[in-house]
Formats: structure tokens, C-alpha cells, sequence
């Protein structure tokens, strides 16, 4: 007996004509937004492959946190434009696999273009596509093996792309600072890395997805901060907020050396709230959620800092989203050339349902720090301005911040003068 998707009644013919066909596919041409994606599970075994619809043109918007928040797209939008992707992928050991199969070859074109390539692409065996929408359905729905893929076009590559692609003598690092120097996008670079198309030839392998994301934030930030940390402090307290589909943030920058601090907190509901990205996968309730850190709590509190000196772990409690949350920071205080003590506020709110990926933590935190700040003389009249927009009580992220714990204990040789 087949029971109806949409109402779950058995044999309903009300909903029949709105949910359409099954349609079986094995073969299809399609433009990549573009996009490749390396997966981690059962590293080094992982798969890895090419994400296309079948449709041609710009199809950048699929697959761009970018045009997400620029265009201020709702879950359902995004979740639509993700599930006409299909993941065409093949298993391979990243560490012994070598980059010259046709496949990954197709696979590198892809990630090194900037815009949208049309590619031919036959599957090992036919899936499924069904047309009804799932509110529900993940970054990345339908996945295939894939028999055999073509270009149907000449990818365009940025100059400074195909150069430093082609330098196996210059490091990863070099190469991304490069890269970010002469305006290449985020995602772009997370691309070129995950594909194994930059560092020494000798070093270069595939890199999940996942860890390129986070090497890519942390890399960029990581050399602004060698400049910021001899900057002068900014003269004033100051707020910067922004928010997009329930991702409600609030940085307070303290004139103070250096140090930075992530707090979010999930405001708990009656029905569960799923709060995923590709680097960190969150729901509620909070008693199952998995791979929660020490400082986490059943509150669904995640919390990570570092001092005026450079982090040397993991932020394995925020994940992704700090070091997303970091760049964005240095970003700014580069822009105005003076450093700052920042604690970052995430609330994080039930309509934020779906999977999204740290990409729009990113876009969202740049847009914050796009914003004029807010200024004040005291630290209450910010707490104040603060409480004023969010929902949670300010009081459970301040009792966990570090750098709130010590600002202003130790004596400075200001106060002598």
C-alpha cells in the first residue's frame, strides 16, 4: 500500500497531481555551479565528485552562500535550489589516488573555473528524482556513481588562478594568502584547495571539504593577526550586529590587546530545531545532540576563546563557525588598522531549521562589521543595547566569557600616566 508524502493517508489521490512523477535518471547534462565536494567520512577512503542539475546557464546561486545572503534568500528558496543538484562522485583514497584519472582531472577544471560549466555525465545507475519538495532535505540530496563525465565547454579561469595552480614550488599557504590578496572570493579558495590543485607538487592530495573550509578562515586570519596584534587599540567600546535566517549575532569589540571569543547559545523549542553546517551539525533537543565538547552544556551552550597569543587547537566546540566568525573580524580591524579585545554573541533561533553550511556564518559576521557600530563609555550601556535585540537572557552568555572575566583587572601602564 503506498502511503501519501504530503498527508500521510494511504492511496491519496488529493495530492497526487501536486507531487508529480518519479523521474529515473542515468545520464544528463547539466551546468555546475560550479561546485566539488570532498567528503570525510572514512577518510582516506572518501568519496569526492561534481554537483550539477540538470539545467544550463549561470547557475552560480545553487551553490553560493555569497548570493544566499546577498540576496537575502528563506530556507525553503535555498533548500529548493539545493535539491536539483546531483552529486555525481566516485571513491577514492585521497592519500594514494593519483590526480591524473579523467575523472578528477574533470573534477579540478571544474573547481579552478569561476563560473558556471556545462558537463555531460553518465552514472553507473539510474537514480530516482522526486519532484515533490522536503523542507527537510540536506545540503547535498542525491548522490551517484558516476561512469563517466565530459565538458561540454572550455572553462574561464582568473589569471592568478591558473598561475598559482600551475607553481608546484610555492606552499598551500603562500598560494591561498596570495589568492586573497588579489581579491579571489572565499569559496573559491576552499574549491582550489579541496581539489587538491594548490601547495607543492609533491604535497598536493584531495582535502575534505570540511577541513578546507576551516584551513582556508583560519590560514587568511591567521597572517592578518601577525599585522593586528602591533596595531593600536580602537579608543571605544563598541557593537556590531547582524542577522539572517535566525542567526542573530552581536560583536562587542573592548579596547583592550587582542582576544577573541565565540559564544552561542540555541534558544530551545517545543518542536526540535535542526541547526546544521558543513562544518558543525547541531539539534535540538539538546540531550541527543552529538559530539558536544566539555564546554558544552544541555543547555545548548558552545563556547571557545583565545587569549593575545595564537591558538593552537581545534576550536572543537564552535567548529567552523568560529574561525568563519574570526576572519571576518580580522577583516575589519585591518580595514581601520587597529586591534581590539572581541567577544561574539550567536543566538541562535528556531527559524534557523535546515542545513546551510558555515558559508553564511561568514557572510552574515562580514555584514556586521559592514554596519556602523554602535559606541559607548561603559560596558553596561552595551550589555543594555545588547539585551534590547536579543531573546536569550544576557546574563547566560556573560557568565561564560573569559575575556569578560579578566577585562579590566589587569593594571595598565595608561593608568600611571
Amino acid at each position: 500500500m503506498a502511503y501519501c508524502k504530503i498527508c500521510g493517508k494511504p492511496n491519496c489521490k488529493t495530492h497526487t497531481a501536486l507531487l508529480g512523477k518519479a523521474v529515473s535518471i542515468d545520464r544528463f547534462s547539466g551546468s555546475s555551479p560550479p561546485e566539488v565536494f570532498v567528503g570525510r567520512w572514512n577518510y582516506p577512503n572518501v568519496y569526492v565528485g561534481i554537483l550539477s542539475p540538470q539545467e544550463h546557464g549561470d547557475t552560480a546561486i545553487m551553490s553560493s552562500p555569497e548570493l544566499w545572503h546577498k540576496k537575502r534568500l528563506p530556507i525553503p528558496n535555498i533548500l529548493s535550489l539545493r535539491k536539483k543538484l546531483i552529486y555525481a562522485r566516485t571513491k577514492s583514497n585521497v592519500k594514494k589516488a593519483p590526480l591524473q584519472t579523467k575523472f578528477l582531472s574533470t573534477m579540478q577544471e571544474i573547481a579552478m573555473t569561476h563560473k558556471s560549466i556545462s558537463a555531460e555525465y553518465k552514472l553507473q545507475k539510474p537514480i530516482t528524482q522526486h519532484l515533490e519538495r522536503d523542507s527537510r532535505v540536506p545540503l547535498i540530496s542525491q548522490a551517484a556513481l558516476i561512469k563517466d563525465v565530459r565538458l561540454e565547454e572550455n572553462p574561464t579561469i582568473k589569471p592568478k588562478v591558473e598561475y598559482l595552480v600551475n607553481d608546484t614550488d610555492v606552499k598551500s599557504k603562500t598560494a591561498l594568502l596570495e589568492l586573497e590578496r588579489s581579491g579571489i572570493d572565499t569559496s573559491s579558495m576552499i574549491k582550489l584547495l579541496s581539489a587538491g590543485l594548490l601547495g607543492i607538487k609533491k604535497n598536493r592530495i584531495l582535502v575534505p571539504t570540511r577541513w578546507s573550509i576551516t584551513a582556508v578562515d583560519d590560514t587568511i586570519s591567521k597572517e592578518k593577526l601577525l599585522r593586528i596584534r602591533l596595531y593600536q587599540e580602537i579608543p571605544e567600546i563598541s557593537i556590531f550586529t547582524a542577522e539572517y535566517l535566525g542567526n542573530h549575532y552581536e560583536f562587542l569589540l573592548l579596547p583592550d590587546k587582542y582576544s577573541f571569543e565565540v559564544i552561542e547559545i540555541a534558544l530551545t523549542s517545543e518542536s526540535p530545531c535542526v541547526i546544521f553546517g558543513l562544518s558543525d551539525a547541531r539539534s535540538v533537543p539538546r540531550t541527543e545532540v552529538r559530539g558536544l565538547s566539555n564546554t558544552s552544556t544541555s543547555e545548548g551552550i558552545w563556547h571557545d576563546y583565545e587569549s593575545f597569543f595564537p591558538r593552537k587547537k581545534y576550536a572543537d566546540s564552535v567548529t567552523g563557525a568560529y574561525y568563519a566568525n574570526r576572519l571576518a573580524l580580522t577583516e575589519y580591524l585591518e580595514r581601520i588598522k587597529r586591534q581590539a579585545s572581541c567577544i561574539v554573541f550567536r543566538e541562535i533561533r528556531p527559524e534557523y531549521y535546515a542545513p546551510l553550511g558555515v558559508g553564511i556564518l561568514r557572510q552574515i559576521s562580514r555584514q556586521a562589521f559592514n554596519n556602523k557600530p554602535k559606541t559607548f563609555n561603559t560596558l553596561n550601556e552595551a550589555f543594555e543595547d545588547i539585551q534590547s535585540r536579543i531573546k536569550t537572557s544576557l546574563q547566560k552568555f556573560t557568565s561564560n566569557s573569559i575575556i569578560l572575566r579578566d577585562y579590566g583587572k589587569q593594571t595598565r601602564i595608561q593608568q600611571f600616566l
